[in-house]
């Protein structure tokens, strides 16, 4: 876990205000802690400033696109035991293929089931916490 904390730290990043409540919500009662940014730009300087365990990214957000900010996540050593889930509209096909090249862990169609997003998100805190040194 990054910085040693007790529990793991998920930024969720989604232009959609409506989303990132109801993804708050729904994780809240999870066993990790949760931050939120409305832009990519945003997500990327949190994520700098506080190195979280996971981001959870839209693909398509103003500033910079969750690729983008994956991308910049992938290239910053101090980042690189960040987890990245991916989640997009853009269709399932797309989004399978063009997330792990920028080097996302694992991605998520848009709509999706919050049972799901949880799966997945534990299924990635547990490969990057195997990782670590």
């Amino acid at each position: 876990m990054a910085n040693e904390r007790s529990r793991p730290l998920i930024l969720i990043a989604d232009d959609d205000r409506d989303l990132r409540s109801l993804l708050v919500e729904q994780l809240e009662s999870g066993p990790w802690d949760l931050m939120t940014a409305g832009d990519g730009e945003h997500a990327l300087l949190l994520a700098l400033e506080h190195v979280p365990d996971l981001l959870i990214l839209d693909v398509m957000m103003p500033r910079f696109s969750g690729w983008e900010v994956c991308r910049e996540v992938r290239r910053r050593p101090e980042l690189a035991g960040v987890g990245v889930i991916m989640l997009t509209a853009i269709g399932q096909t797309l989004n399978e293929l063009t997330s792990p090249l920028y080097g996302a862990d694992d991605q998520l169609d848009k709509p999706f089931r919050l049972e799901d997003l949880e799966e997945r998100i534990r299924r990635v805190l547990a490969a990057r916490a195997h990782q670590a040194p």
